[in-house]
């Protein structure tokens, strides 16, 4: 039987908890440069939740995703519990279908994430126009659509330190 050349058979090691907390806070600093506001840039926050919820839903849940909402809401100056509730309903739905999504392979777990993150995207916008914010044109809901199609290089990206070096046993086949 051929298998498919994006398939991976390699064994992870297990992540470790200060990997999590460093690409959470690099994805928070992202968010905090002045690109954020440029249109087609994603959430970076909420897509690197995303990924540590799918792939770590015990650790990575809607503890970290209410920690991260406060601090856009005080860094963006926003109405205070608006990323906190994006984020943690995107956290939450995401460890709900993290079984799901990692059944797929990569190209289809980023159509998995899509509609999540655009939820989030959409809430955050709700919440705003709620406010009496004006609406910010068209090109804010491409945000989730690049962090969509960010998905797999990110999942290369944030995988890396726990893939195993490949060291062939002779004794071991695994």
């Amino acid at each position: 039987m051929i298998q498919p050349t994006f398939t991976s058979s390699r064994i992870l090691l297990p992540v470790r908890p200060w990997f999590i907390a460093v690409s959470l806070f690099v994805a928070l600093l992202a968010n905090l440069l002045p690109t954020a506001w440029w249109p087609g840039v994603p959430d970076w926050v909420a897509l690197v939740l995303c990924f540590w919820s799918v792939r770590e839903p015990r650790r990575v849940g809607m503890g970290w995703a209410f920690v991260l909402g406060l601090a856009m809401d005080v860094a963006d100056g926003a109405a205070l519990g608006q990323h906190c509730f994006a984020y943690v309903l995107l956290a939450y739905g995401t460890a709900a279908l993290s079984r799901r999504i990692l059944w797929f392979p990569l190209a289809q777990q980023a159509l998995q994430v899509l509609p999540l993150l655009l939820g989030a995207q959409l809430l955050q916008l709700a919440m705003r126009l709620a406010a009496g914010a004006d609406f910010p044109g068209w090109s804010y809901l491409i945000g989730p659509l690049i962090a969509a199609l960010l998905w797999i290089p990110g999942t290369f990206l944030l995988l890396l330190p726990q893939y195993q070096p490949v060291e062939r046993d002779e004794n071991r086949p695994l």
